[in-house]
């Protein structure tokens, strides 16, 4: 036994040498037990059948259960029979115990963590965990999911949270999705770091998760809406997809009256009041990523905002020879979606993949069409509107026909719109998409439509103050901005859609061309022709003071599009 002045000795020993006395120990241990010298224990070990010498205090430091086995009777036996874990896994776990290090791989993850858990090596079952989720691809998710349910493991089930909010747009999609149960799902929601474009997403995510099980379901429904940001929601949204879902009227309710009574907040008991937050650590630091050209729209090159620099620059150049074709980004995707080649309209898709800058062909649309737009709405695909015309100024042919993508059903028709547009503009907002202005038969509009997928129809909403026509848009703090026109209007206008009324705002000198916009940062960008400096222009919307400020210049002619995405995805 240790006396205390040896123990204080040890204490006040240099701890370079204290360091090279373990490593000189830890050494001369493994080496007796690689050449199995002055081991004092052996275990029988099934499937297949093998002897693993090693020394007691070894094991007994490195885990509780060899400690309780040895101090039984049972571990008083020269030879001890373990039954329950194959030999190989268990001759790598005894080695971890003197190296501290083990080889783990796809094939024997599974297996090395429920041997690690039933042998107590904590650290054994953290190297585990932390090689699966860096594996996760590779191991897939639903055997992963599959070995959380069976370990029961503390510690894989943290790393799944954690993963789970970090890629929780693509979990939410998956079959193993459907079955987490209320509490899972209840602390991935509540999460302030939840990786999601809108707040919609997570919405969707409960109502698949409720909709497979309804009946079970139901008494559980108000824990998760609760857990969304509903005041992020406009109270059109809150009315028509919240309040009529079983036990959520009164946080329907609550939400409608924060919104609309700001004086009265004080008095709402609501648990989230605020939108998610943003962070770095969880990839969620976001950077603008432009589809731009030089001059005849096709081969267009692709440009990265460096925020930390002020500048652009160019992340890859890509083949594609349709002109006045309109792109959307699908994940980790930039999608091309007709155009006009050699003088005739297209229906083709193409897929750019980010990450692999590689080229996929995707179903081709019903109908060839050009200068339309295109949305995201649900995880489906909108190509609304168009010309179906060739290039050719006396044959302006406008078009109302509006098709849908899905993965699983392809492309079909939905209701056509109000009015025949091209060159407009479209975006998705509160579960709906808004398209907005263009031309028809040659005639600038200023009318604006409204659909509603739940009923597959097209209504009418006020109109804007102006015409505009390849003009810039962007949802902004709840609103939908409309950025300047292709002739040279530089008029900005900003839509309301709870009370459907439009606004102007400070105007841009805008000149003549295309105008592309985006929501960062909270802040409301735009990329333009500016008149004053006869070039592209990057300026910021300052909302206190009703002006736009310059930000820098842009080295593209034609700008075709306008992305808000993680940096993560660019490296």
């Amino acid at each position: 036994m240790a006396s205390s002045s040896t123990q204080t000795l040890a204490l006040q020993t240099d701890s370079s040498a204290l360091n090279c006395f373990k490593e000189k120990l830890m050494a001369k241990i493994f080496r007796f037990y690689d050449e199995q010298s002055l081991t004092d224990v052996t275990f029988k070990v099934s499937n297949p059948t093998a002897h693993v010498p090693a020394h007691r205090l070894i094991l007994a430091a490195a885990s509780p259960y060899f400690e309780n086995l040895f101090k039984g009777n049972k571990g008083n036996k020269p030879i001890i029979e373990i039954n329950d874990i194959d030999s190989d896994i268990f001759e790598r776990l005894i080695t971890f115990c003197y190296t501290g290090q083990a080889l783990i791989t796809v094939t024997n993850v599974g297996a090395m963590l429920k041997a690690a858990i039933r042998l107590q090596l904590d650290d054994a079952i953290t190297r585990c965990v932390e090689y699966l989720m860096a594996h996760i691809d590779e191991y897939t998710l639903h055997d992963a999911y599959m070995l959380e349910r069976e370990t029961r493991c503390e510690i894989l089930k943290r790393k799944f949270i954690e993963y789970e909010i970090k890629n929780f747009m693509e979990i939410s999609q998956s079959d193993e999705f459907l079955n987490f149960d209320v509490e899972k799902l209840q602390r991935i929601l509540e999460s302030d770091n939840l990786n999601i474009t809108r707040e919609e997403v997570a919405f969707e995510a409960i109502k698949r998760w409720f909709n497979y099980d309804v009946a079970a379901r139901e008494k559980q429904l108000p824990l998760l809406i609760a857990c969304l940001r509903l005041t992020q929601f406009d109270a059109d949204f809150l009315l028509t997809h919240i309040q009529p879902l079983p036990g959520c009227e009164l946080l329907a309710f609550k939400a409608i009256s924060w919104i609309s009574k700001p004086e009265a907040r004080t008095k709402i008991n609501m648990r989230f009041t605020e939108p998610r937050g943003v962070s770095a650590a969880n990839c969620n630091e976001k950077t603008l990523l432009v589809v731009c050209s030089e001059e005849t729209e096709i081969n267009p090159k692709v440009l990265q905002y460096n925020k930390a620099e002020g500048k652009w620059q160019e992340y890859a150049s890509i083949k594609y020879d349709h002109y006045g074709c309109r792109t959307i980004l699908k994940d980790d995707n930039i999608l091309f979606i007709g155009g006009n080649k050699n003088g005739a309209p297209s229906n083709i898709v193409r897929s750019w993949n980010i990450r692999s800058k590689t080229w996929q062909n995707l179903p081709a649309m019903k109908q060839a069409r050009w200068r339309h737009c295109v949305v995201e709405l649900d995880g489906k695909i909108y190509a609304i509107g168009g010309r179906e015309g060739k290039i050719n100024l006396t044959e302006d042919r406008a078009m109302s026909s509006v098709e849908r993508y899905t993965t699983s059903d392809g492309w079909e028709f939905v209701s056509s719109l109000n009015d025949r547009r091209y060159n407009a503009s479209a975006v998705t907002l509160n579960g709906k998409i808004y398209i907005m202005g263009g031309r028809n038969s040659g005639v600038p509009l200023k009318s604006v439509e409204c659909y509603n997928p739940d009923s597959n129809t097209w209504t009418s909403c006020a109109d804007m103050t102006e015409c505009h026509w390849l003009h810039g848009v962007a949802v902004h703090k709840g609103h939908i901005y409309v950025v300047g026109c292709f002739s040279g209007n530089g008029t900005v206008e900003r839509y309301d859609p709870q009370q459907n009324t439009w606004s102007k705002i400070c105007s841009l000198e805008v000149g003549r061309g295309i105008i592309a916009c985006a929501s960062l940062d909270n802040k409301l960008w735009a990329i333009f022709f500016s008149v004053s400096g006869n070039k592209i222009s990057v300026s910021v919307y300052n909302e206190e003071n009703d002006r736009w400020e310059q930000k820098c210049a842009f080295p593209g002619h034609f700008v075709l599009s306008c992305y808000v995405v993680p940096v993560a995805l660019l490296k």
